[in-house]
């Protein structure tokens, strides 16, 4: 068996920082949403990603496979947002088998309600902190780690309930 390569002091201090960093401005994140909209953070980013679409609407495959949730998370939250009266899911006329998510006009305005302190939060807690070649370095960076991990994560094989491999 051959030895690890272990992170160099360097390397573990960028590690650490991502994770560390990662969750501090996810809590501010997720307390502004929670209190002004009663999101999560998955909620948020799912009606983001409908606004953003010229109908409002995605198909659920499309929106599991552009998000990092879960197929099942993904259910989960849509169903909570559909609850909620923030989205409705429809029949996708283009695939019998395919489910929409559409944004309604409740889903919008509480996104717009929600939006201007969503963006004050990652402004101050992180974007407004750094340089301006700061900033362009670390989207280079993510650029490059999100590309390679897009591609790897597939390659994992789902694991059941019980946390075993299936096949």
């Amino acid at each position: 068996m051959t030895e690890p390569r272990w992170l160099t002091d360097t390397e573990m201090r960028a590690w650490a920082g991502l994770l560390e960093t990662y969750d501090l401005i996810h809590r501010l994140v997720e307390l502004q949403l929670r209190e002004v909209g009663g999101l999560t953070m998955v909620q948020y980013e799912i009606l983001t990603r409908l606004n953003e679409s010229p109908d409002r609407s995605r198909g659920m495959t499309d929106l599991a496979s552009r998000m990092v949730a879960s197929r099942s998370g993904l259910t989960y939250q849509v169903g909570q947002l559909e609850k909620a009266g923030l989205l409705r899911r429809t029949p996708d006329p283009a695939d019998d088998r395919g489910v929409l998510a559409v944004l309604t006009d409740e889903g919008r305005r509480v996104l717009e309600e929600t939006a201007p302190g969503h963006v004050r939060v990652v402004r101050e807690g992180l974007i407004d902190r750094l340089s301006e070649a700061q900033v362009a370095q670390l989207a280079d960076v993510m650029d490059t780690a999100r590309t390679h991990l897009r591609e790897v994560v597939p390659l994992i094989p789902p694991r059941t309930r019980r946390g075993r491999k299936h096949g």
